[in-house]
């Protein structure tokens, strides 16, 4: 009898249609993802691709697979130039791009992940409209990708790999996370920007066939042939040569498309050379300039990452690495910075993210799956990386690792009243247990809380270590006036705040607790945290900040100005 798969496999374009294996002929890859049997379009129970073109008023004809008795039938294997012409392989490259990051996703987490618009199909639209624009709307519960004519040929923003991955990212980290969504400050608007930068180019790297055409295609004359091994010269993989090459950029075929409307439309965050003054800088106080900043913290630490593996091989003359061996180090780098990226999103505050949050749950989560990190010090390059950038982890709230600090008073928490069986995945019993525990926690039940998710996980480090938690998280929320402001946060009423302007306070937190049932974290961001408070009112209510508050992630306005608009600043900077 055979063994059913529980994957299937599917051809996509690596990046995008602009690299090429060869003259005419686009680079391919294939990918595995979750087997299911597929109706038409195609739709499975996560995704329904629906290919209607708003512009033209045209609803093209869904594509159906074929099946044999276990195995479905990959329409465009083996692949051609000719299939960038046909709208049914623009509609599987979106439903695998977009599963394939699903998948990574619920891999480094441990669970399956919802949506954040509380149904269980994403709608992905391949040819939305006739503009050059691609964006997630929470609303319409859909991802739309534009095309465009750039004088030449026509451009669709669903056939690039990185801008798919992009996409999908914003629609996971909204069922993750929907309070990074809502308006605060500057860094958590450019988080969602930044990190879906980043899941997408480590998507990309942690496919072989591109890290293979990057070295072996693109920079071709550095290597050669010997005893039937490749070899890659020494100087090619040195960090600066590595950063040169295409894997770093986003978007290729659609940042040549708009080379004129923006100079720095690769967006090669990696070229941003360290600085530590780029968060004060007002160049980089709008989303997408300032999300550049978190991408190129992690793009360098990948860069570190990868030198530091390829540092442990051996070499042949002296000058000479095996480019299997490196390509093989790249794609395990990328792969597994991916999976630290992806898991620190747990151990972040439900909502007011700053980037320092976030480098914390980097460093903590990875020291959690992987204590030891004496082989490739991955959380010191991450830390030392994070820091020329000025990102630095709260100091009061870390250990001298940038670690978050571990919940000390369980000997003040009451659990007897509490069934941790059903705290697994009941937020009324978590919020019984909040509501025991508020002194203790810190809460202030007299302000509207409520628990927003709870979820366990169950996670595998690169040692085999099983490390079981459960992640939950809660929301306080405070509405007054201004008069009231020093009522709720004893903080005196700044002078350009009208006493009778409505304003809303939110104070938030994510408990961790172990396979016991024991608080192991509690990352608060709580509502009288006063030198917080003070800078989160004056973004969002400050002079010349009209309608900021009331704003929420508009995805298509932010990726219309990332397109268009000039590039904050040259690259580089002074460290200071």
């Amino acid at each position: 009898m055979a063994v059913k798969a529980n994957t299937q496999t599917f051809t996509i374009l690596a990046q995008d249609p602009a690299i090429e294996s060869k003259p005419g002929q686009p680079l391919f890859a294939r990918v595995s993802v979750p087997a299911e049997y597929l109706a038409e379009g195609p739709t499975g129970y996560r995704v329904k691709v629906v290919d209607f073109d708003a512009s033209a008023n045209y609803l093209y004809a869904s594509h159906r697979y074929q099946r044999t008795r276990d195995k479905l039938i990959d329409p465009f294997d083996p692949p051609s130039a000719k299939v960038l012409k046909q709208p049914a392989f623009h509609c599987q490259h979106v439903y695998a791009v977009v599963m394939r990051t699903l998948a990574r996703f619920e891999m480094a987490l441990g669970r399956r992940v919802a949506w954040g618009f509380g149904a269980h199909q994403l709608h992905i639209v391949p040819h939305a409209f006739v503009d050059a624009n691609a964006f997630y709307s929470r609303e319409d519960r859909a991802l739309m990708f534009g095309y465009f004519h750039d004088g030449k040929d026509w451009i669709y923003t669903c056939l690039s790999h990185d801008i798919v991955a992009h996409e999908a990212t914003h629609a996971v980290l909204d069922g993750l996370r929907g309070g990074f969504m809502n308006a605060s400050g500057p860094d958590q608007a450019a988080f969602h920007e930044g990190f879906a930068d980043v899941v997408a180019l480590l998507s990309v790297f942690s496919l072989r066939e591109v890290v293979e055409f990057s070295l072996a295609g693109y920079r071709g004359a550095d290597v050669i042939q010997r005893n039937g091994t490749r070899l890659i010269q020494a100087n090619s993989v040195r960090i600066e040569a590595l950063a040169k090459t295409l894997l770093f950029g986003i978007g290729k075929q659609f940042g040549q498309a708009l080379s004129d409307l923006r100079a720095n439309a690769l967006r090669r965050s990696v070229e941003l050379e360290p600085a530590t003054d780029y968060l004060t800088r007002a160049e980089y106080s709008d989303p997408h300039s300032r999300g550049e900043i978190l991408v190129a913290a992690m793009m360098r630490s990948l860069l570190a990452l990868w030198s530091k593996r390829i540092a442990s091989l051996g070499t042949f003359d002296k000058n000479h690495y095996s480019l299997d061996a490196v390509i093989d180090e790249g794609v395990k780098a990328a792969d597994q910075l991916l999976t630290i990226a992806i898991r620190a999103l747990d151990y972040s505050p439900p909502l007011d993210l700053e980037f320092g949050d976030y480098l914390a749950a980097l460093l903590t989560v990875d020291a959690e799956v992987a204590p030891d990190d004496s082989r490739y010090s991955y959380r010191q390059i991450i830390r030392d990386t994070f820091k020329s950038y000025g990102i630095k982890a709260p100091p009061q709230r870390t250990d001298q690792d940038g670690c978050w600090k571990e919940f000390t008073g369980n000997e003040n928490i009451r659990y007897h009243n509490s069934h941790f069986d059903s705290m697994l995945r009941d937020s009324q019993e978590v919020f019984r247990f909040l509501w025991e525990n508020r002194d203790a926690l810190g809460i202030d039940f007299r302000l509207q809380t409520e628990v927003t998710s709870v979820r366990p996980s169950l996670r595998i480090g690169p040692d085999g270590l099983l490390l079981r938690e459960t992640v939950c998280e809660y929301i306080s929320q405070a509405d007054l006036y201004g008069s009231e402001l020093d009522k709720i946060i004893r903080m005196p009423r700044p002078d350009w705040l009208e006493t009778t302007r409505e304003i809303t306070l939110y104070g938030a937190g994510t408990l961790i607790f172990d396979q016991y049932g024991r608080i192991k974290y509690h990352i608060q961001r709580h509502i009288r945290d006063a030198s917080w408070q003070q800078r989160r009112i004056e973004w969002l209510y400050g002079p010349g900040t009209e309608g900021t508050a009331s704003a929420s992630h508009d995805f298509a306005a932010i990726h219309r100005l990332r397109v268009t608009q000039p590039p904050a600043t040259k690259r580089g900077g002074q460290s200071s």
